[in-house]
């Protein structure tokens, strides 16, 4: 091993720089370490000859093996490619690269010799602007990777042409360093980063007794699988590629995907990552080993040309970072095009970002780019959807004050499959998207863009605090079923509509194929504080629903019926911008849903199996133009007049109340249902052929029907029966003038005549005794003795169609 360098000149008597004799000095604390390395006597001191720059060593008379020299520079004094090196013999071994070897003659070589970090630098980067810098970065990866040092070069610019693959496995800090890549060079598969763990995976698929024990176990609630603790610290994922699933609509010949989970170990075998299958078999089981330590890579910045790329086939490129190592963060980054550049490409890429079989990764302080897709006319826009963000089999994974924002010809930053405990916390991103199998999905104090928030899949959906700026707040693809197996909760969020068609919050319209796997609407949905601001397009008309459902409740070829949440809660919604508010939904097929549970209507009772809740809710003006109109109902649920067949007893069985809203129409033509009525002004009730009940508890009966409207206003039979107590009824209006001449048109009383239902305390607005006082008409006491005690008559309960 070489003795500790002394300081001397140049070697072959060429003199050392004065200017930087205390620089040499200070290095002469290297001599300690390099002694304690060697464990033996301290030897005599080797000396160390200073050098302006690499070329003047390459120049300089050859040292004696075991000498040191010490660079200022690499192609010049002060570039910041100073360095220390170790003379050595030549050896095939390790050949002169130009960075960790560097050739002095011909049978020596200067080998680097850095203990605490590396820069580009010293690898020969020149940052020109003509060079492919990307070779010298590469040797000072492959470097730092083979010592466990840290790059750490904070200052710079660099041109990436032709190089990919540069291997990051240490930490890295760029500062203020900028990257500039020629996108004519992109490659599919080929990023210009990878990092990744020096562990490789672990086949398992072999193992009966890991397989045993994981057919016995893997299923939905899974916290624990002993067999596994062998292999705490891994990052498992599990696949049966001979049964498919999530066949994409739409996509002729597309088989689907396997069916696959990813989930990690922690200690005694303990599950990490909810899991959404059960399995019959398994073609496939991996084990990841995750590093036990954090790669942090911060800093930087990245300058693209927008090229398309050449001499590549079509497809999906890459450009930037693949994370494939679990338990890395990557921060303080800013990308974007080169000034005066714009994006031509017309391939798509995959991502600059691209994380793949991963655990534990943080994304933070980041600007990123959403590409171009949806060029005008006569510019050649991207035929598949291209992305800022992408990746598949994420655990996990956080997103923390990312912005990337665009208008309407860039394409989704986002776009990700099977992607696990997905993250965003503090983003402004103009798209979030994944494709195939979100399972628990968190955005919080967030805004979103134009192409909104598309997702399919499960677990818990938690929007807190959130702005999207267009016409739906989540519009789950369709052409992977439109569904989420599991809860949805908005809160305190803001839906800004900036189209001129109807809005929705959850679009939830499935196409009636045979996805493979269940779909439906959720397993419970509550959205609650939220504002929904018109004030982009204050002359929009169209509705707004507050969930948009498919037409159908079953799948016509395959039979499969959609499952229905237990749950419903819509509270505390209001509209700013425009007069109009929202409405519901509309559900006309309720007898084939499921809500995952049974459901009933007998003389003994009622009971539901879905309760949806509808409390200060800023409703839509409506106007019905005959009963049940549909198309001007806030709530629909079932069709026509007389009772529908139901498929089961798990068929939607739904308690609806509604609490404080105002011009409340609602149309529940031939379904089952109990619904109650508390504090509101009711427009139209239609209820025929229901079986169920129906309660109104200090409500306002005041109905505003189109001129067109014939029959009576509301429909209240139901086959439990029908109460009123302390409710008031007003005149009715037509097209919102008030319109006396309809009182006998109500449907549950006539002045001086019949009074239908269960009355307790129903009192006569002041409108209707005006009129009647205009009109010499005195009430009776018969009549107002009714309307104060009436007991409910029992009403003749629709009939089920025969089965």
């Amino acid at each position: 091993m070489a003795s500790a360098p002394s300081w001397s000149g140049a070697a072959g008597g060429r003199p050392a720089c004065v200017g930087l004799v205390a620089m040499a000095m200070s290095l002469g604390a290297l001599s300690q370490p390099l002694q304690a390395q060697e464990g033996a006597a301290a030897a005599p001191p080797r000396p160390v000859t200073l050098h302006p720059d690499v070329p003047s060593l390459q120049a300089a008379a050859p040292a004696a093996v075991g000498d040191w020299a010490r660079t200022f520079g690499y192609h010049r004094p002060g570039d910041g490619g100073a360095a220390l090196y170790r003379i050595a013999a030549a050896s095939p071994e390790a050949p002169a690269d130009g960075g960790a070897v560097v050739a002095i003659g011909p049978d020596r070589v200067a080998v680097l010799e850095e203990g605490e970090a590396v820069n580009y630098r010293m690898f020969g980067a020149r940052g020109d602007g003509q060079s492919d810098d990307g070779q010298a970065i590469r040797r000072a990866h492959d470097y730092a990777n083979r010592r466990g040092l840290p790059v750490v070069n904070l200052s710079g610019e660099f041109w990436i042409t032709e190089t990919t693959g540069i291997l990051i496995q240490t930490p890295v800090s760029w500062g203020a360093t900028v990257f500039h890549i020629d996108e004519r060079y992109n490659r599919r598969n080929a990023p210009r980063f990878v990092v990744r763990g020096r562990r490789e995976a672990i086949v398992l698929t072999a193992d009966e007794a890991v397989k045993a024990a994981l057919l016995r176990d893997l299923r939905p609630g899974v916290q624990i699988i002993p067999e596994l603790a062998p292999y705490a610290g891994h990052l498992f994922s599990v696949l049966d590629d001979k049964d498919r699933i999530g066949v994409r609509a739409g996509y002729a010949g597309n088989r689907g995907w396997a069916r696959e989970e990813l989930f990690y170990v922690e200690e005694e075998g303990r599950i990490i990552g909810d899991i959404a299958w059960a399995f019959k078999d398994f073609t496939a089981i991996t084990a990841t080993p995750c590093d036990d330590t954090y790669l942090v890579i911060s800093g930087g910045g990245f300058r693209f040309s927008g090229d398309s790329p050449e001499n590549s086939q079509p497809g999906y490129h890459q450009h930037g970072i693949a994370v494939q190592r679990s338990r890395t963060v990557i921060r303080e980054q800013w990308m974007g095009l080169e000034e005066g550049r714009r994006d031509v490409s017309i391939e798509p890429r995959s991502g600059f970002y691209t994380l793949n079989r991963v655990y534990d990764v943080t994304l933070e302080n980041i600007r990123a780019m959403p590409w171009e897709k949806s060029r005008p006319a006569p510019q050649t826009p991207v035929q598949h959807g291209t992305y800022g963000i992408g990746g598949a089999r994420m655990l996990q994974c956080t997103f923390r004050n990312l912005t990337a924002e665009a208008g309407w010809v860039a394409w989704g930053v986002f776009g990700t499959n099977l992607n696990k405990d997905f993250r965003l916390e503090r983003c402004r991103l103009n798209r979030v998207d994944v494709h195939f199998h979100c399972w628990n999905l968190d955005i919080v104090d967030c805004a979103i863009g134009f192409k909104g928030i598309s997702v399919t899949g499960g677990g818990t959906l938690r929007i807190e605090n959130t702005v999207r700026h267009g016409n739906a707040f989540v519009a789950f693809r369709p052409d992977y079923g439109a569904h989420w197996q599991g809860d949805i909760r908005l809160r305190g969020c803001t839906l800004k509509p900036n189209g001129t068609g109807p809005a929705a919050v959850l679009s939830l319209r499935p196409r009636d194929v045979d996805y493979a796997y269940p779909i439906g609407v959720a397993r419970s949905i509550r959205i609650e504080d939220l504002r929904i601001d018109y004030s982009a397009v204050p002359g929009n008309t169209a509705p707004c629903w507050l969930l948009d459902l498919a037409p159908f409740s079953r799948i016509s070829d395959a039979g499969e019926r959609l499952f229905f949440p237990d749950r419903i809660v819509f509270r505390d919604i209001a509209v700013a911008g425009r007069a109009a508010g929202v409405r519901l939904f509309r559900a006309p097929a309720p007898e084939h849903y499921d809500p995952g549970r049974d459901g009933g209507c007998t003389p003994g009772g009622f009971e539901a199996n879905s309760d949806i809740l509808v409390e200060r809710v800023q409703l839509e003006p409506l106007r019905p133009r005959q009963p049940g109109d549909a198309d001007q109902a806030h709530l629909v649920i079932g069709r026509g007049s007389t009772p529908l067949e139901y498929a089961a007893e798990r068929a939607l069985h739904p308690r609806l109340r509604f609490v404080d809203c105002d011009d409340v129409v609602v149309a529940l033509g031939g379904a089952i249902a109990a619904a109650s009525f508390e504090r509101c002004g009711i427009n139209s009730i239609t209820a025929a052929g229901l079986r169920g009940e129906l309660s109104f508890s200090a409500c306002r009966f005041r109905p505003d029907l189109a001129a067109a409207f014939e029959g009576d206003a509301f429909a209240l039979d139901s086959s439990l029966g029908t109460r009123l107590t302390a409710c008031t009824v007003q005149v009715p209006r037509v097209d919102g003038v008030p319109s006396p001449d309809r009182l006998d048109r109500l449907g549950f009383l006539q002045l001086n005549g019949a009074v239908r239902h269960g009355h307790l305390h129903t009192a006569l607005g002041l409108d209707i005794l005006e009129h009647c006082r205009a009109q010499g008409l005195r009430l009776t006491p018969e009549f107002l003795l009714r309307l104060q005690s009436s007991p409910q008559a029992l009403e003749a309960a629709p009939a089920a169609p025969p089965p």
